[in-house]
């Protein structure tokens, strides 16, 4: 598969094509109409259809651009978590439209006052190649919700997946609705230019920079799901074993190519020589083969397999010590065809910051062991760093579990295990900082989607006059005895 399957040609079709759906979003949403409750959960409904008839399509799909990736990890990571939002999304529109009732001060009775939640407009939807399904139809289910049109942008690296999308979309939308678009960089940058309501755009921190700086030039307001190094501590009371039966699922899942999988591993000195022997044997109880094993994703394309690799060498050449957790090793040709750039999880030792590995987002099937005596340690040393979108603690007691969680900033945090908080529905998803801003999930994904509208409201009879001017009277004077104090 090639790295970018998309000519210049034919990212200047779709951007030919984008800039027609946008004018029929904004067309649609000059003649604005407020979606009923209805109406969306219909929708909503309706697209949940159309992905479980589409269901194997997509998992053939998303195996042909990874050269191969597990099924369950593409029906764990995209399908099923889709139709969990979806659910819980139906079952909540209705409670999340109610209008809330505020409180009015005595000063400005008789009155009253009221939210009302207003669709933004249209919301445009950058979509990464890691989990093309659920990072793409997740914000959708949430623009829905929130009365929204939508227009959601495609990677260039799921050429395959991105048909699947386009026919999936098409078989429920109106094109003025929701409408998918593919094409290269070029499609991407050209699309941040757009004046929509809202972006929401998952990805790299690095080109999250860059989605912020276009959007800005048309006061566009950006949800940025990004990443960062999310760490697992491992306390000092939690055996060894158990800490890792709860963190292992996260860091293999799609390869590692996830951005809240668990990036690197503070552990004890002393029981680091345990922490290596336990995640060998349980790795190989998970996968007994890498190359030939059809649990084992794929690195999604040459360029990430080579930055992968690159990693490694790196980090081998400055001193660390490299534990590939198979028999099968990266080089073996016998065991790697020639489209698989399987890679199995690989421990780095002795690892320090002049690796490249412990300076970024390794999104990979890498993992780095930090050693520690003290638990200050670890909290200063995440303290310094970035925000991570997602912290780890490995540990039972709850005075290490407090500590940690009013010591540290996370964008998200799992005790006793990893990455399940983001398919928690009733749970904010978003990081802090360099890691993201905002959310898209559960109730806070439908309030940053909508604008919560104040009303203030009076009937016929109204004291306001008591108040105008000519200033000074005694009922001004009273006025401001009684409240400005």
């Amino acid at each position: 598969m090639a790295d970018n399957p998309y000519s210049p040609a034919e990212d200047q079709q779709e951007i030919t094509l984008l800039d027609s759906v946008f004018e029929e979003h904004k067309n649609t949403n000059i003649n604005f109409l407020f979606p009923s409750e209805k109406q969306r959960i219909e929708d909503i409904r309706k697209l949940k259809k159309a992905l479980i008839f589409h269901q194997q399509a997509l998992l053939d799909a998303m195996k042909d651009d990874f050269g191969h990736r597990s099924e369950d990890d593409a029906k764990f990571g995209d399908i099923l978590t889709t139709v969990l939002n979806a659910n819980y999304a139906i079952k909540h529109i209705k409670r999340w439209m109610k209008a809330s009732k505020r409180h009015i001060h005595v000063l400005f009775q008789p009155a009253s006052a009221q939210v009302q939640y207003q669709p933004l407009g249209v919301v445009g939807i950058i979509t990464p190649w890691n989990y093309p399904v659920f990072l793409a139809l997740g914000p959708l289910i949430t623009a829905l919700s929130a009365g929204n049109t939508a227009i959601i942008k495609m990677s260039e690296f799921t050429p395959a997946t991105n048909n699947v999308m386009k026919k999936l979309i098409a078989s429920v939308f109106q094109t003025n609705q929701v409408s998918v678009i593919c094409g290269g960089a070029s499609v991407a940058a050209h699309f941040t230019t757009l004046k929509f309501d809202h972006i929401v755009f998952t990805g790299s921190t690095t080109v999250g920079r860059k989605v912020m700086q276009s959007a800005a030039k048309n006061l566009t307001p950006v949800t940025l799901e990004l990443g960062g190094k999310s760490p697992v501590i491992i306390a000092p009371d939690i055996d060894i074993k158990t800490a890792v039966s709860r963190f292992l699922m996260a860091k293999t899942l799609n390869s590692g190519q996830t951005c809240v999988a668990p990036d690197y591993v503070f552990c004890q000195q002393e029981k680091i020589p345990t922490l290596v022997n336990e995640l060998k044997k349980q790795f190989a109880q998970m996968y007994p083969t890498v190359f030939n094993n059809v649990d084992y994703s794929c690195i999604i394309n040459n360029a990430q397999y080579k930055r992968l690799t690159g990693l490694v060498t790196d980090a081998q050449q400055k001193g660390a010590v490299i534990i590939p957790l198979s028999d099968e090793t990266v080089n073996d040709e016998e065991k790697v065809n020639d489209t698989s750039r399987k890679i199995p999880l690989t421990l780095i030792l002795d690892a320090n910051e002049a690796m490249l590995a412990m300076q970024d987002e390794i999104f990979g099937p890498l993992l780095p062991i930090v050693p520690y005596k003290h638990m200050s340690e670890v909290i200063r040393y995440i303290n310094q760093r970035p925000t991570p979108l997602a912290l780890y603690l490995m540990s039972f007691d709850k005075q290490t579990q407090t500590t940690i969680l009013k010591s540290t900033k996370a964008g998200g945090v799992c005790i006793n295990e990893a990455a399940f908080h983001v398919a928690q529905d009733d749970l904010p998803f978003g990081g802090v900082g360099e890691s993201g801003i905002g959310h898209y999930h559960g109730h806070e994904g439908f309030l940053a989607l909508s604008k919560a509208k104040p009303i203030f409201s009076r009937g016929k009879f109204s004291l306001g006059s008591i108040i105008s001017p000519p200033y000074n009277t005694r009922i001004h004077q009273l006025i401001y005895k009684l409240f400005i104090r």
